[in-house]
């Protein structure tokens, strides 16, 4: 192993002889350095006029010598040494500053991002006091947003920290942390994440919609980061400052996840991980998750493991930290472990057999909208954003029992009831998986059967959630993904749902800008006027199209 890291350019035969004579040097492993070698290395780095660094392990043992500038040391590549779950790096740093300052803001990043024992600095004293030494170490839980505990500096003559007793100390609270996160329902703990260049409400209302999203994945949300960019990153998406101060945030709030309201190419996802030890998924595999978590049938199971297979199959190219830390747990379900280990060979292969068993499912769909047509039974399909009441409205209308929960995505495999309007006229009325805005890709292509109900539809019921304080942005959604699909001529009807959560002049005002129907879709005394406006739209289709089947 390279022992002298750094810049040696320009140093004398003797300076050099000195500096690799350091690593025959022990420290007693409860100090954090010796005095001697204090005096050593402080008098070393005014001689040279650059910063100079140990690492040490905690036998005592000094396993690189660094050499800087007059302003900083780079710290190599440890990931060689342990860091597991609870655990410090088993490394503690001390450098010198030649101008005497105590520790910096970068001195405290590096702390907390590689998770070292301690961090130290050792004065350079151009008055013959002993070295002033000062010390920091990770604070692992912390009401402030610094994640670290700056010691009172000492002369190096002086009694001062145990070392490995103070370590063993903030292992044990770290080991609690996690164990009392982990008593609380083994939830995960996210940070949330957006780089934008949008307005910072634009921001605030994706942060808000992720959050929602989060929350209906079982996760718990610790806090969120965001940064304002004219261009992301090519990168790590964040700013490197941004991502330092992000490392900061997953300590001081015990962070396990970390989750990216923007889609991280795979590139990103490894520079990412490499930096932060935690687990980092964005949008899409959020959303991915929560499907994989709802799907019932085996269509909708099939679905969604195409889905996150597509996704997972340019991260598979190689294996490395980040692949790991997207298995088991959030961003893990549905193919399972193992199949995200398989090689990309194996993974086409499996890919192409869900996209053939897909292809089955499609031609049975087909099938029993032709039977239906031979009926002529009129199909009236419900869609709308996630979470805006379709399947409270479907129970409603039809007196039926399907799902119904106040989270996102709660409904994924479609349902159907029949529906007998009051001139004895009987339709099949359709609940569909809700939308969302940036649905992602593989997502609208795996669910491309069940979408593909919503062509045989003679009247789509778009419902909209006129509470939700961004209802405007997610009408736009809606039906730009209807136009996607190739569905926008489809007679249509805005349904204006929960208007007994807003006041009455506020859905007037809805009502007539949208040319909708305002309804509670739990009270059936509200959807009178909705019922005659779908009893007439059909009637209307079916004199034009076919005659009306009586019951």
């Amino acid at each position: 192993m390279k022992r002298l890291y750094g810049n040696t350019g320009g140093l004398k035969a003797g300076q050099l002889r000195r500096l690799e004579k350091l690593y025959r040097r022990r420290i007693p492993p409860e100090n954090a350095i010796s005095f001697e070698l204090a005096k050593d290395i402080s008098r070393l780095s005014g001689e040279i006029r650059r910063q100079v660094g140990l690492l040490i392990d905690r036998s005592g043992k000094i396993i690189r010598v660094l050499v800087g500038d007059h302003r900083q040391i780079v710290i190599p590549d440890v990931s060689e040494y342990r860091l597991a779950a609870g655990r410090l790096r088993g490394l503690r740093c001390m450098h010198t500053h030649i101008n005497g300052e105590p520790l910096t803001k970068d001195d405290l990043t590096d702390l907390a991002l590689l998770r070292l024992d301690l961090m130290g600095v050792v004065s350079v004293e151009h008055d013959g006091q002993p070295p002033r030494i000062y010390l920091a170490h990770i604070l692992p839980s912390s009401s402030s947003d610094q994640p670290y505990r700056l010691l009172p500096p000492f002369r190096a003559h002086e009694t001062h920290v145990r070392c490995l007793q103070t370590v063993r100390a903030l292992e044990d609270e770290l080991a609690s942390v996690r164990a009392l996160h982990r008593g609380e329902g083994r939830k995960e703990r996210a940070l949330l994440v957006s780089v934008t260049d949008a307005s910072t409400r634009s921001d605030s209302d994706g942060l808000d919609e992720l959050r929602e999203l989060a929350v209906s994945c079982g996760i718990t949300v610790v806090g969120n980061v965001v940064q304002h960019r004219r261009e992301a990153d090519s990168r790590f998406l964040l700013g490197r400052g941004k991502l330092e101060e992000l490392t900061l945030a997953v300590l001081a709030k015990g962070a396990t996840l970390i989750i990216f309201d923007q889609e991280l190419n795979p590139s990103q996802i490894r520079s990412i991980t490499n930096q932060i030890d935690i687990k980092v998924i964005d949008r899409t595999m959020l959303i991915l998750d929560i499907f994989a978590q709802r799907a019932q049938s085996r269509e909708g199971k099939l679905q969604v493991e195409l889905a996150q297979l597509k996704y997972l199959l340019p991260r598979l190219a190689t294996k490395n930290t980040a692949m790991s830390r997207l298995t088991g747990g959030i961003g893990g379900r549905g193919p399972g472990e193992t199949k995200l280990e398989i090689n990309r060979r194996r993974t086409r292969d499996r890919i192409a057999n869900l996209e053939r068993s897909l292809g089955l499912v499609r031609k049975q769909r087909k099938q029993r909208r032709a039977r239906r047509s031979k009926k002529q039974l009129p199909i009236i399909s419900i869609v709308g954003y996630t979470n805006a009441g379709k399947s409270t409205l479907l129970n409603t209308l039809t007196k039926s029992r399907a799902l119904v929960e106040n989270r996102l995505f709660a409904t994924l495999d479609p349902s159907s009831r029949r529906l007998r309007f009051p001139q004895d006229i009987e339709v099949i009325i359709t609940d569909t998986v809700g939308f969302i805005k940036d649905l992602p890709r593989d997502l609208v292509v795996a669910f491309r059967a069940t979408l593909e109900e919503l062509e045989s539809a003679d009247l789509l019921l778009h419902v909209i959630d006129i509470s939700n304080p961004r209802f405007m942005d997610q009408i736009r959604s809606v039906e730009t993904i209807l136009t996607d699909l190739q569905l926008q001529d489809i007679a249509m009807i805005r349904v204006l749902n929960k208007q007994d959560l807003v006041d009455p002049e506020t859905a007037r005002q809805v009502t007539r800008r949208f040319n909708g129907i305002p309804v509670s879709a739990t009270r059936s005394s509200t959807l009178l006027p909705l019922i005659e406006e779908m009893q007439g739209r059909i009637v209307q289709s079916s004199s034009d199209h076919h005659p009306v089947n009586p019951a």
